[in-house]
Parts: C-alpha cells; structure tokens; sequence
C-alpha cells in the first residue's frame, strides 16, 4: 500500500513539474527571427551574433550546403511561399535574390501585410530609404551590401602567367588542367548568365556560345564541391587553374595552402569602364508572408549599418565594402563589370544550358 501511495505521488509531482514546465515555455516572449542564409555560417553567424547581442532578438538560422550554394534555399523558399517559415533571406548570391524577388517570394521592406513604422529612433529605416538605388531592388524587395569577386585561382609555383581575361581559359595549353564548380549552383551559374548578359549585349550575339564551346573543349573538371573544392583541388595539384570566388581563395591562404588570384576582365580593352569581373554582393531581403515580420525589418536594417559592411570586410573572407567606404586594408574589385542584376537573372538558365550543351557536343566527339 505505502509504495502505491509513493508511486501515486511521484506521478502527480511529475505531471505538476510537466504542466509548469509548459506554462513557463508559454511565457517565454524571447523575439525571433528566422533567417535563411546562403552565406557561409563562418560569415553569417559572428553576424548573427552581433545581432542578438544589440537587439535581443534571436536568430533561427537555416543555411545551405557548399554544393547546391544558395540554390537550395532558393528552391526551398519557393516550395515553401504558401506557408513561408522563413522571415528573411541572406543571399550570397544576387542573382537568385533577384529571381525570387521578381517571383513575389520576398516582399517589400515596409509592406507584408504590416503597418510601417520606424525602428528603434527611426535611423535604421532611413538607411534603407537612403540606399543607393544601384545597389537595391525598386520596391525594397532586396538590398545589395559587401560581396565577392569571380577569380581565377592558379598555383603560382606551377603557374607563372595566368588569364588576365576570361576569354583566356579557351586556350590550349589549359587543356585538362581547369577545374569548377557545378554550374547549376551558386555564383558559378550566376557568372554563366553574366557573361552571356554582357558578351550579348556589347560584344555579339553568339560570342558566349563561342567561349563556352572553347571551354568545354579544355575538358574543365566539373566538381560537386563547390568554390571551395575548386581551390583544393588547385592546391592539390589536380588542376592548375580554376574558376572560384575570391572569399574562397582568401580562406585557402590563410590556412597556408599555396594558391593565388587573378581578377580577369570581360572586356579585353582595358579603358572600356565596366568590363572587369563579375563582382557578387549580399542581398538580403524580407520573405513575403515572413512570421515574424517586424523582427525581420529589424535584421534588414541591421544588415545595412556601416558596421555590418566593416564586420564583412574585416573577416577572413575579406568582403569588398560596397556602400560605406573602405580602408587601406580592405579587399577592393576594381572597375567590376557593369551588368543589371535582373538580365543576369534572366539569363542563368540559358546560359547554363548552352554550357552543358557544349559539354555534351565535346563528349560526342570523342
């Protein structure tokens, strides 16, 4: 009887610890944000850190693996857009921004269904207000800050005189010795559609056609590892040029492997304005829908102090300030090719098909 009696009681002390238990989760008001974030978590989580030391809001971070960059989230956005989970989106990747903004997969700044008020003093909605037109979508629908250039890495004890020019890696001596990342992901898909957006437009119709069959010709060694694995496998030796993003080389050399960087141009005139790389910025932009819709204008404000551009450019990584000026120390592109987002945007598909159109024609050859 008495450890039936025990046992009753135990139970009932553990039902009551369950119920407040409960009742404390329910009153736990910590705000929230979800971010989806296609940035490398080495870059986006000091960020977030920031973030919820200044603000008090907590940061749900989802982010995307180095193969399918950037292009995972975006897939998983769209297939979500009924019912979004996400507040905001961090892409590393501007094109794919573009897309889904165009989509109606991220809204306005100061719509989604909510009043607009200000933040804080009302300073950090200013910013957004004030943003360069350049470097923002009309309707607020993404922002563009601090970013990346498209580089070749080489290794520099096998390689003494890399391309200056894009256009360069269609030569023979580079025969099998190139190396990229999956085209249908990430910046290398966006570059793609840069590159046919400009060539098309100030150089031809057909001359991307043209460089890609040169390239596919060189039998460029297509990995699933993304930007990063480019630049391994360039030190590594089992390529001695690649096609990758500078925050990656950058990365490779500070853990001490022997691999360097070249920023070739579009345009093979070098007084032609606009015509250098293909420099990648941030976006980031509220999802349509987002849950926590206040919280997300709070982090779409952050992400737009000069503070958060100084905190990109001071990592590793070293993104290239593109709004607030940058110091000495900075990494800078210089004269990045002048290309609207939107044709780039339009333009992936295409030009990833014609890529692995042209691989396919090599491969027939044979």
């Amino acid at each position: 009887m008495g450890s039936s009696r025990t046992a009753l009681i135990a139970a009932c002390m553990s039902a009551a610890t369950g119920v407040l238990a409960f009742i404390a989760g329910g009153c736990d008001r910590t705000p929230t944000v979800t971010v989806y974030a296609s940035a490398d978590e080495s870059v986006a989580q000091p960020v977030f850190d920031r973030f919820e030391k200044e603000t008090g809001i907590h940061v749900n971070a989802k982010f995307d693996t180095e193969a399918t960059k950037t292009t995972g989230l975006a897939n998983t956005l769209r297939a979500e857009r009924d019912r979004p989970r996400a507040d905001v989106f961090w892409s590393n990747e501007q094109a794919a921004h573009v897309a889904l903004a165009a989509e109606g997969i991220t809204a306005p700044l100061q719509g989604n269904g909510a009043a607009a008020k200000p933040v804080g003093d009302g300073a950090t909605v200013s910013r957004a207000a004030q943003w360069p037109a350049a470097w923002r979508d009309a309707d607020g629908r993404w922002f563009a800050l601090a970013g990346r250039a498209r580089v070749i890495v080489y290794a520099p004890d096998r390689v003494p005189m890399p391309p200056t020019e894009w256009t360069g890696l269609i030569a023979p001596r580079w025969n099998g010795k190139i190396a990229m990342a999956d085209p249908r992901f990430g910046t290398t898909r966006s570059h793609l559609g840069a590159m046919k957006t400009y060539w098309d437009t100030f150089a031809m119709p057909g001359y991307y056609e043209a460089f890609i069959e040169g390239l596919a010709e060189n039998h460029p060694k297509m990995l699933t590892s993304g930007n990063a694995g480019v630049v391994d496998a360039v030190a590594r030796g089992e390529a001695d040029i690649g096609l990758t993003d500078s925050d990656d080389v950058f990365a490779a050399q500070a853990r001490g492997l022997k691999v360097a960087m070249v920023l070739p141009r579009h345009a093979r005139e070098v007084t032609t304005a606009g015509g250098g790389t293909y420099f990648i910025p941030n976006t980031v932009g509220m999802v349509n829908g987002a849950p926590h819709a206040d919280a997300a204008r709070t982090f779409v404000e952050f992400m737009l102090t000069p503070e958060t551009e100084r905190q990109l450019a001071a990592m590793p990584a070293k993104h290239a300030p593109l709004v607030h000026p940058a110091t000495a120390s900075d990494f800078v592109v210089p004269d990045p090719l002048v290309i609207p987002p939107q044709f780039v945007a339009a333009q992936c598909d295409a030009a990833v098909d014609a890529f692995f159109a042209a691989v396919r024609a090599v491969e027939e050859e044979k």
